[in-house]
């Protein structure tokens, strides 16, 4: 059990105070306790010695994939816990080399590009940054409190702490601080108490995708992957149905599968098989045959994405942040949540000056500008591929659109493409790295060629032969990649 301390301090030292103990609370806290005396996280739930999924977070049912910019910065913040994860059962693999990416139905073609997958399931990974965590000697969770609002100077400039009730009822108390970070995710009640406080209103940018998702865990009579690590299957405008079909922790099989614009699967068992024939390519449904099913299917809605504007604020309170989905909520299917937090608290990191806070409103620019801009309009793009989601499509959207697909064409005959294009939706490299000009010739060439091979009966029309079974990794093998 974590320490009992007072909330209502008396700290002679310095103090930070995370709301929300998610992911994006736990980094945030990583990167504070290097610069703070004591960091408190307060959380609705119980944390410390959970293993499954936490009541606040629903979506720790589901698969919530760590991109491998996310890999990297958490390694960064907590050496050896990428082997730490392996050695608790997680598989890995790389994410171009190992994966089996369709897109519009066809099969990049797979190539090592040193991109480190953790397919670890939610609960598994939180539970070991959660305890990597409470491993710092100045950090203490503050469990099973509702957070009730902001404490602040007179002149509501500065907030000097948060209000907490312990849940289910209790006196309300105040958790002084000297800095203040909100993780609480996308219910997130900063813009209200900032406009309660006298300040503006948040700027917020909603698209509404009409996503919908189905869970369900496996273990495997046969084996569908012949050393690749996942199977997925990507939505397209032609069938906006995906998946994301993966080894996880326990010897299980974890399946994520969706639909956009209300084009939901069903939770009913025989409902779910037969979803699954729909989708672009056979191979999750074939695989599924051989396949017994460990719990139930679980569903997950998703109506809107969701970006909120700190940036363009001209007032904000000194000793208030905000990290994570509590700023931007990107579509799951492109998995970016997780990773944008752990590049939030680098953020944080960089703002942290010795004897000094951090200035919220440069803070939040160079979030937007560094962090959140670059994934949230490349995602923002594909969105406005599907017809039904609205939005500006701008000449950039569209020109950006038919690149991309051609991309894709491309990475079906070209290992060197896919690396790339795993490399910038993986966040290792920004978007714009799609378009140095040899990738552009080489996209080029590989789409005419494609469309040669396909009219005279050949290239990547042509059936693909069955695959071969690759052998194991070796540990050393293994470990250079990750420190890579």
């Amino acid at each position: 059990m974590p320490e009992e301390v007072p909330v209502t301090g008396d700290s002679t030292g310095t103090r930070a105070v995370v709301l929300g103990g998610s992911i994006a609370g736990l980094f945030a806290a990583r990167v504070l306790a290097d610069a703070y005396d004591e960091v408190l996280i307060v959380d609705r739930d119980a944390l410390v010695g959970v293993d499954g999924p936490r009541r606040s977070a629903p979506q720790g049912r589901h698969i919530n994939g760590l991109l491998a910019r996310g890999q990297q910065i958490m390694e960064e913040l907590y050496p050896g816990i990428t082997e730490e994860l392996f050695a608790d059962g997680v598989p890995t693999g790389d994410l171009a080399g190992n994966v089996r990416w369709y897109f519009n139905g066809k099969q990049l073609k797979q190539q090592s590009a040193g991109l480190v997958c953790v397919a670890a399931s939610r609960p598994m990974l939180e539970r070991h940054i959660r305890e990597r965590t409470e491993a710092l000697p100045n950090v203490v969770f503050i469990e099973e409190h509702d957070i009730l609002g902001l404490e602040t100077t007179p002149d509501r400039s500065r907030i000097t702490g948060a209000r907490v009730q312990r849940t289910g009822g209790g006196e309300e108390e105040v958790i002084e601080a000297d800095l203040v970070v909100d993780a609480t995710g996308r219910g997130s009640r900063t813009p209200i108490w900032l406009e309660e406080l006298g300040y503006g209103r948040v700027e917020e940018e909603r698209k509404k995708i009409g996503l919908g998702y189905v869970t369900q865990h496996y273990r495997m009579l046969a084996d569908p992957y012949h050393g690749d690590l996942s199977i997925n299957p990507a939505a397209s405008p032609q069938v906006p149905r995906g998946a994301i079909f993966t080894k996880t922790d326990g010897d299980r099989v974890e399946l994520t599968t969706y639909g956009l614009l209300g084009d939901h699967p069903p939770t009913d068992q025989q409902g779910l098989y037969d979803w699954l024939k729909t989708l672009a390519v056979p191979d999750i449904a074939d695989a599924l045959q051989h396949a017994e099913p460990l719990d139930e299917p679980v569903a997950f809605r998703f109506p809107t994405t969701l970006r909120r504007r700190y940036e363009k604020l001209t007032r904000f309170p000194d000793g208030l942040l905000v990290t994570g989905d509590a700023i931007t909520c990107f579509n799951p299917i492109y998995a970016q949540g997780m990773t944008v937090s752990a590049l939030c608290a680098l953020t944080i990191r960089d703002h942290l000056h010795t004897g000094a806070s951090p200035q919220p409103l440069q803070y939040f620019r160079d979030l937007a500008h560094d962090v959140i801009d670059p994934p949230w309009e490349m995602t923002n793009m594909v969105d406005l591929s599907f017809s039904g989601v609205k939005g500006d499509r701008t000449a950039q959207v569209r020109m950006g659109q038919i690149y991309l697909k051609l991309v894709q064409k491309a990475a079906v005959v070209d290992g060197e493409v896919t690396a790339a294009y795993m490399k910038a939706a993986g966040l290792v490299e920004r978007p714009d790295s799609l378009m140095k000009p040899a990738l552009v010739l080489r996209v080029l060439w590989n789409t005419a060629r494609g469309v040669a091979g396909a009219l005279t009966g050949g290239g990547s029309g042509q059936k693909r032969p069955a695959p071969v079974p690759r052998p194991a990794q070796s540990d050393r093998s293994r470990k250079d990649l990750i420190a890579s």
